[in-house]
């Protein structure tokens, strides 16, 4: 004889079953959609959206990070909300107001730690990735009349249970290490040059690389040798050239290194930049259709796809990275905020902002494959990033 609460169990085990059906996440992303404060699922084997998750607050400026079994999303909101999002239940798990103004965060290389950098009230928090309850409160140096505390930008986890920052307004990097516990260890790098507004972790995570926005130029340090301080990069790239005024900053973590290449946009000109990966020294520049904003690379390094500022935000290019030529010069529609290669490169995601889609390409043909609807999209985040490093 079946007791009843075994029945009962039972009956729900398969009601479940049947309304959620077993998936591998491997597949999975998210789409930001800022204007309503909601977040769409996707999937990219079939090209479709499978769920809208709502009120997740300010997402104006909204990034993602993914837990290392590609279940959960976690998202950082403009207005300092830090939501952790049940991709296979879909909806939220949790949810914290940790600052007044978010610009983004990281997670741990062991998947245990979620760090969040905010503009208010200036500083890191960092958080335990199951609970959200915080673990550490490191704020950035007081600016010198007292006002407030430095703005925190380009949170990146490096390897060792370690994050790395700049303070853009007073020019300095800090590496926290919590390889030893939740008390992290500080070494802050001063001077490295003006105004540091964004970064680059290169793929094996042994450099960060800050973009200077008060000057031409970049900040390096070597991580497997840091005591070796801040080293300058591309120093005066911009000297003879008039610079335009920057309608929208450049991301520095769509920034490429492609082999033995490192393709970089620069800041108030219609240029990518482009380095040697060894010696960090400029080898040429390529003359693009307006600022360009992210300068990403097919995940096979043989293309580097480029989208701009207004008013040429209707535009993305794709340049052969061998020959640094432009091979392509498409017009997806008005507002191309964001780009995203699924993790093999056998397709290519962007949001059409003001044209409330979102558009799946073939970046072997160059052609369109599906377009799907979605309120104002901006980033749109793959769960493969769980395991790349500096995503």
């Amino acid at each position: 004889m079946i007791r009843p609460f075994l029945l009962l169990a039972a009956v729900g085990l398969l009601t479940a079953c049947a309304q959620q059906p077993l998936r591998g996440t491997g597949d999975l992303g998210v789409v930001v959609e800022r204007a309503t404060g909601s977040l769409q699922i996707i999937e990219s084997s079939n090209q479709s959206r499978i769920a809208r998750i709502e009120g997740l607050g300010d997402l104006s400026h909204a990034s993602v990070v993914f837990s290392r079994d590609q279940r959960y999303a976690y998202v950082f909101g403009r207005d300092g909300g830090l939501t952790k999002v049940d991709l296979l239940r879909q909806r939220i798990d949790r949810r914290v107001i940790q600052g007044g103004n978010s610009i983004g965060g990281a997670i741990s290389q062991d998947g245990t730690l979620i760090a969040v950098g905010n503009y208010e009230p200036g500083g890191v928090k960092v958080f335990d990735a199951k609970t959200l309850e915080l673990v550490a409160d490191i704020p950035a140096t007081p600016l010198a009349d007292g006002s407030r505390n430095a703005r925190v930008v380009g949170v990146i986890d490096v390897p060792g249970r370690r994050f790395i920052y700049s303070l853009f307004d007073t020019d300095e990097t800090w590496l926290l290490d919590f390889s030893q516990g939740n008390e992290p260890l500080i070494t802050r790098f001063e001077g490295i040059g003006r105004q540091p507004y964004d970064a680059l972790l290169t793929p094996e995570g042994r450099y960060y690389i800050a973009g200077l926005f008060g000057e031409d130029g970049m900040a390096k340090i070597d991580l497997w040798h840091p005591e070796r301080g801040v080293e300058r990069i591309l120093d005066g790239y911009g000297r003879g050239e008039q610079k335009l005024p920057v309608y929208k900053m450049p991301h520095l973590e769509g920034w490429t290194v492609a082999g033995n290449q490192t393709f970089v946009p620069a800041v108030g000109q219609h240029r990518v930049l482009v380095m040697d990966s060894q010696t960090w020294q400029q080898t040429a520049a390529i003359d693009v259709a307006g600022q360009p904003i992210f300068v990403m690379a097919r995940p096979d390094a043989r293309q580097i796809w480029v989208n701009f500022a207004h008013p040429d935000n209707h535009r993305v290019q794709v340049i052969d990275s061998e020959t640094h030529e432009i091979i392509a010069d498409l017009e997806p529609g008005p507002a191309v905020l964001h780009m995203e290669f699924t993790a093999r490169g056998d397709q290519l995601w962007l949001s059409v902002r003001d044209g409330e889609e979102i558009q799946v390409w073939d970046p072997y043909t160059l052609k369109l494959l599906k377009r799907l609807p979605a309120h104002s999209p901006s980033g749109i985040f793959f769960s493969s990033r769980a395991y790349e490093t500096g995503l």
